[in-house]
């Protein structure tokens, strides 16, 4: 025999082929962040994306409970009492005007904390921060009333972010 191939021991076609298909294809690793080829595509490895954009909204739910606990820790050091007229409802805030014991009038350019079906020209009981009239909630109400519509808001994230994360993370992991 002559050619190139004297002396060395033939492969067949199939080791060759899977030699080849090993050399072609990257391996990823868990969070590698390396991309994979597949059918003459890269494709990188996302499935990790929806638990981490889970995870942020997840926090910023905790952050705005924490903000409102802080709020009402601040109103509960300095607390006042007035009777609140509503001036303006709207989806995003309720605004009122309110006499102060020394006989201001003030209205909170952020609005009414925890406010419920309001109307305007109602009359509502309030406590406000004395040091800060800008903190007003209505009276009664604390940051406990958000808990349980944040829990559901996290439930229905994770309820919809976990089984996607599964299907891509399967989709990912196969060679179509």
């Amino acid at each position: 025999m002559s050619g190139p191939l004297v002396g060395r021991t033939r492969r067949s076609t199939v080791a060759v082929a899977a030699t080849l298909l090993g050399m072609s294809a990257l391996r990823t690793g868990f969070l590698a962040g390396v991309p994979r080829r597949i059918l003459g595509r890269w494709r990188w490895p996302v499935w990790w994306v929806l638990p981490v954009v889970a995870g942020l909204l997840t926090g910023l739910v905790m952050l705005v409970l924490a903000g409102a606990a802080l709020d009402d820790a601040e109103i509960d050091a300095h607390t006042g009492h007035a009777t609140a007229q509503v001036l303006a409802v709207t989806s995003m805030r309720t605004s009122v005007q309110f006499a102060r014991p020394d006989g201001k009038v003030y209205r909170p350019e952020v609005g009414l904390a925890y406010p419920s079906e309001s109307q305007v020209g109602q009359l509502v009981r309030v406590e406000y921060d004395r040091t800060d009239p800008d903190r007003v909630r209505v009276a009664g109400r604390s940051w406990v009333q958000g808990v349980v519509p944040a829990a559901v808001t996290v439930m229905a994230l994770w309820a919809l972010a976990a089984p996607a994360t599964w299907w891509l993370r399967r989709r990912q992991g196969h060679v179509e």
